[in-house]
């Protein structure tokens, strides 16, 4: 049995040998060189912890080590990568691939003004009376015949297909070889039009589609929608011969046809002069007009006839500390930024105070040993913590705060004659009420701390105290105080940190709403610098801004950092802990 073990877990290891190397050679090869440079370095300790006798001790941290970075020291790194970069919508590429795609994307193409019309017909294999996606494309180009099949991809980008590409042959006989197999021609003799049937060993390729004859019509739907977008689409048809390209395209008159094209743009070489000396320097170039491809700003742009930069293609670009000073030097950013910043400390000082204020009391009056069925007062208190967050927002978002049909405008209100209050249209009244959520969530935490806390204070102090005369008051604020703040100041400090970033409540109550008028970027009254993050990486109306969020981020752990140390030195706090 212990065999059976040891060569289950030896398998296991293997296996995990093989994905770890297959998912780094995999990254590596798609250009996500960090995070495959990653995985490779964990194969190394691993093993080496493993097959190693001096790393013996270290084999059972491998699951904490495997977790430290992918979800811990990775994510950090990518996160100040991305904050000296321009990584958002439009730039969510590198600069290869965006070359890449104005050389070999179809949507970067002319079409060649030859005269001539290309005629093609489409031949498919039926299975009974469906059509399949078996098929063959007959083209009559300057009154010859060429055969063509589905193209196969010639370029790809992970699993996107950026170009495909399909060879023309010529067919001058009856009978013809292609790809390895014999067909024959139904009629023949014939004209291009009056071609049927296209026969090999074991199935037929009957006519199916093309634009000339009005009664294939009814075929046209399956053609575009079976054919024509999922396999000639964004696919290039080569004559050998000459090495012209054709492409499918949709022609002015709504039709659906082969046109002859080239591509846009070329790569090409120019001399600059840098840094006291000539280098060649390559440069894309527009084969319809000779000019040179504008780069700038981490995008690609071209010159239209009227003179005009046209967007092509963006890619990320490394901008320094543009995000950074972006916050300083950007007024329409700056005041609303300077808004949320301010609030987002006074929100997460006032969660804590405020929760502390209401949990200390209700600790104090269950520490008494005098008040009976403490345990009980004990378990209801402490519901509001054990409900999950997300369901006691939801209930206050639409139970008591809705300002429709919620109870504090429908019932309790009334009962004082006073007016419904805009909990989500007003500012004031908006931050009060994601307080009043976070205070209920949070006061039952802040009850249960103190609460240890009294319970460790020696009652010796209070009867000394008692002797010297010091009533209720003097002894709170000599003894019981000071010593609770000792004890849970450190515990203060991290629910500052976590109310500092408490994205939760701020989403689920209000969204960050109501906005603040005037700003360029998504904010709102109540956002604070998580949820405006958030924001501006997956919901701002212009796009997604990875490099800015990014940027702030790292400010934010900055700011929670700072505060924290200088909370915990000046309170004390690890004082002990230091001796």
């Amino acid at each position: 049995m212990k065999k059976f073990i040891k060569a289950f877990l030896w398998f296991l290891f293997l296996i995990l040998n093989v994905a770890f190397f297959w998912m780094a050679v995999f990254l590596i090869q798609n250009r996500y060189y960090e995070l495959g440079i990653t995985f490779a370095i964990l194969i190394f300790l691993i093993d080496f912890f493993i097959f190693n006798p001096k790393g013996y001790p270290y084999r059972y941290i491998i699951p904490a080590l495997i977790l430290l970075f992918i979800l811990v020291l990775y994510p950090i790194y990518f996160t100040v990568k991305t904050a000296f970069t321009n990584y958002g919508t439009g730039h969510f590429m590198p600069k290869e691939e965006a070359v890449e795609r104005l050389l070999y994307s179809s949507k970067y193409t002319y079409v060649v003004e030859s005269g001539e019309k290309i005629s093609y017909k489409v031949f498919v294999v039926y299975d009974g009376i469906n059509p399949t996606d078996d098929f063959l494309i007959l083209f009559k180009i300057d009154e010859k015949i060429f055969v063509a099949s589905k193209p196969t991809p010639v370029k790809r980008k992970g699993r996107e297909i950026l170009l495909n590409e399909g060879v023309l042959q010529k067919i001058e006989t009856e009978s013809f070889l292609y790809q390895g197999q014999s067909f024959r021609i139904i009629p023949w003799p014939a004209t291009f039009e009056d071609i049927k049937l296209l026969v090999t060993v074991g199935k037929s390729y009957r006519l199916f589609y093309t634009p000339d004859d009005p009664l294939l019509d009814v075929n046209a739907s399956y053609f575009k929608s079976r054919i024509a977008q999922v396999y000639l689409w964004n696919s290039d048809f080569v004559e050998p011969s000459t090495g012209k390209k054709y492409t499918l395209r949709i022609l002015p008159d709504g039709t659906w046809g082969f046109v002859q094209v080239e591509r846009l743009y070329r790569l090409a070489y120019e001399e600059v002069y840098e840094n006291g000396r000539t280098r060649l320097k390559m440069v894309l170039v527009n084969n319809l007009t000779n000019r040179k491809v504008i780069e700038k700003d981490g995008a690609f742009y071209d010159i239209n006839e009227k003179g005009e930069e046209v967007f092509l293609v963006g890619f990320i670009d490394y901008v320094g500390w543009k995000n950074f000073l972006r916050i300083i030097t950007d007024k329409r950013v700056t005041g609303p930024f300077l808004s949320i910043f301010a609030w987002t400390f006074t929100w997460a000082a006032l969660s804590v105070v405020l929760s502390l204020a209401v949990g200390l009391p209700f600790a104090l009056v269950l520490n008494d040993p005098r008040l009976r069925a403490r345990n009980l007062y004990r378990t209801l208190l402490i519901i509001p913590w054990a409900i999950p967050a997300f369901i006691s927002a939801l209930v206050w978002r639409n139970g008591l705060l809705n300002e429709t049909y919620g109870l504090f405008n429908k019932f309790l209100l009334p009962l004082f004659k006073l007016g419904p209050i805009r909990w989500f249209n007003d500012p004031f009244w908006a931050r009060v009420g994601v307080l009043l959520v976070n205070i209920w969530l949070t006061f039952p935490y802040m009850m249960t701390i103190s609460l240890g806390a009294l319970q460790s204070i020696p009652h010796e102090l209070y009867e000394a105290a008692s002797i010297d005369g010091a009533g209720k008051f003097k002894r709170f604020t000599a003894i019981t105080f000071p010593l609770l703040m000792t004890v849970i100041g450190p515990l203060l400090v991290s629910s500052f940190a976590f109310s500092f970033n408490n994205f939760t409540i701020i989403f689920l109550i209000t969204a960050g709403g109501p906005p603040i008028p005037g700003s360029v970027t998504p904010t709102g009254y109540t956002d604070i610098l998580m949820s405006y993050v958030y924001k501006l990486a997956f919901q701002a109306g212009t796009g997604q801004d990875f490099g800015f969020a990014s940027a702030i981020s790292i400010l934010i752990f900055f700011l929670v950092g700072t505060i924290s140390f200088f909370n915990f030195k000046f309170s004390g706090a690890f004082e002990e802990v230091g001796r």
